[in-house]
């Protein structure tokens, strides 16, 4: 079967059926190719970008547990920004900073869950185009399909005849726009699915490093104030 596959590729038949289709069918097969076009790269960036944003935020949460004071971290902090945890920690700090000597938890916590929620909207950004890929490119294929076999067979009335040697060929030119939208959907759904579950995992992780955060500034809450500025990670 795969040998009559790659027969039917060689022999040119799948460029044949495109430049023998009608109008309608083209413009279809052009607009799938468009949303698989921006889908894949869609695809590769999100894939490259959360590959780093694990690797790096591994790293970071090592570099946090062995520093000694906040002021450690926030200076190599920028080594490890592909990481959603350096705005969350970023955020900490900064609040922490403007507090001085008075600490506020309820204010720390607020500005971990604000950097959280901007870091997960950065993440998810353009992963919507691949739900809709998914969602609409099997309707827009089978459009194409639908449009071509009205045409076949407007054709057969034409011709007088009923033959399916007569059918067949007009039947070919429209089913390959169902199969172009299968191309451009199964890929989206699949990965939409699996970078969704990534972006969960991103918001599990973002979730306990706050609360990382908020105990370490809870347990050195009670150093004395000489002290504070430089925010100890370890308590004298």
């Amino acid at each position: 079967m795969a040998y009559h596959l790659f027969a039917f590729a060689d022999s040119g038949e799948i460029t044949s059926l495109f430049t023998n289709s009608g109008l309608v069918a083209r413009a279809v097969l052009f607009i799938l190719f468009a949303f698989s076009l921006f889908s894949w790269s869609i695809i590769v960036s999100k894939l490259s970008l959360y590959r780093r944003a694990r690797v790096q935020s591994g790293r970071f949460v090592r570099a946090f547990r062995k520093a000694q004071r906040m002021q450690d971290v926030a200076n190599v902090a920028e080594q490890f920004k592909p990481s959603p945890l350096v705005p969350v920690f970023e955020g900490a700090y900064e609040e922490l900073r403007r507090q001085g000597t008075r600490l506020n938890v309820g204010s720390i916590q607020r500005a971990t869950q604000i950097a959280s929620s901007e870091e997960l909207t950065r993440l998810e950004r353009r992963l919507p185009w691949l739900a809709t890929t998914g969602a609409v490119t099997p309707f827009i294929g089978l459009f194409g399909t639908v449009w071509g076999i009205i045409d076949a067979f407007h054709g057969l009335g034409d011709a007088g005849s009923a033959t399916l040697r007569a059918v067949a060929p007009g039947i070919s030119e429209a089913l390959i726009t169902t199969a172009a939208g299968l191309f451009a959907a199964v890929p989206a759904v699949i990965f939409y699915n699996m970078y969704m579950n990534n972006i969960r995992e991103f918001g599990a992780r973002m979730d306990d490093f706050s609360l990382e955060i908020l105990n370490t500034v809870e347990r050195v809450g009670t150093t004395p104030a000489p002290q504070r500025p430089g925010v100890d990670l370890v308590e004298r």
